[in-house]
């Protein structure tokens, strides 16, 4: 049990967690290769180290597979081997969306965490998952923030940490790491159905570019999402800095003069910042150009834009929002 992913495991852990106090981990896992290297990190480090923790695995059964029910029955026999807690939760209006399929499997983590005081989440995602996210949020024309969204450690509500130790680890990582301790991996039928966007971006894109383009392309795109999650930081850093100096002291507004001098990238954040802050909404890119115009027009006094239920209006260079 010394192999490269236990050290490189280890060493992350120690790096993300305080393993000397009391540690209470929610790890969410499916069947699949990705899962079962997590649970035997996870065992070899609580044996080698004697350490207690109060570890409980999430299943989240979204009725894809036909053998869905079989698959339940392998994980309880795998986690009852290892006297381990397991909840599963089942999701009874199927749906065929990648995106509404995620965000209800986050919602239920999410809440069970809070409901059970678990301070920590853990996945089992891998670099090539970063990279599979990185392309699938180009396509659809994402920004900075979004396709750099699987970082190695995210804070969210409740003060809730989502941790992704295998995050610098490849599937070619995990499949050695699989094959040398013969891991009994659940083969999911479903991950070879090319309707399933990421399963192309895998199977087809992700080799083609690997033959005709660069035979480190993986290792390429992790080093750019590297670089831009740095720069990235950055900017919010700055951003923050100036969403607080240009908010008005009593009231729901920012001032403009303060805002229009500034890079319009950081305009662009402190808007988000400021409605996200106020009323839990992201802005899209239509009413963050209107914005943006509103902020920079010298005849904007008393113009009001509706979005939503909110609405949007210059008085006197400040911009209100109510």
């Amino acid at each position: 049990m010394n192999t490269y992913l236990h050290q490189n495991f280890y060493n992350n852990i120690n790096r993300l967690l305080d393993l000397n106090k009391f540690t209470s981990i929610l790890i969410a896992i499916s069947g699949g290769q990705d899962s079962l290297c997590l649970i035997k990190l996870i065992e070899d480090l609580m044996y080698i180290n004697q350490k207690k923790l109060n570890i409980e695995y999430i299943y989240i059964d979204h009725q894809w597979k036909k053998d869905s029910e079989k698959q339940i029955k392998h994980l309880i026999n795998l986690l009852t081997v290892n006297k381990q807690n397991l909840s599963i939760y089942q999701i009874q209006n199927i749906t065929n969306s990648e995106l509404v399929a995620r965000n209800i499997r986050y919602n239920i983590i999410i809440q069970h965490a809070i409901k059970y005081n678990y301070s920590n989440i853990m996945t089992a995602h891998t670099s090539t998952d970063q990279i599979e996210t990185f392309l699938m949020q180009l396509i659809r024309g994402g920004g900075i923030d979004s396709v750099t969204s699987l970082t190695q450690t995210r804070v969210l509500k409740n003060n809730i940490k989502i941790i992704r130790p295998l995050i610098y680890f490849s599937r070619s990582d995990i499949t050695w790491f699989c094959r040398k301790f013969m891991l009994p991996i659940w083969s999911d039928i479903s991950n070879y159905e090319h309707n399933i966007i990421r399963n192309r971006l895998r199977n087809e894109l992700i080799p083609y570019l690997n033959k005709y383009f660069a035979l480190n392309i993986e290792k390429q795109i992790n080093y750019f999402i590297k670089i831009s999650n740095i720069e990235n930081e950055y900017i919010k850093q700055n951003a923050i800095k100036l969403y607080l100096k240009s908010r008005h002291k009593t009231n729901l507004a920012l001032n403009c003069l303060i805002l229009k001098h500034q890079h319009e990238a950081l305009q662009l954040r402190v808007l988000q910042i400021f409605v996200y802050h106020n009323f839990q909404q992201t802005l899209n890119r239509n009413i963050l150009n209107r914005l943006l115009n509103l902020i920079q027009s010298k005849k904007s006094n008393n113009c009001i834009i509706k979005w939503k239920n909110l609405y949007f209006k210059v008085y006197y260079n400040w911009l209100y929002f109510y």
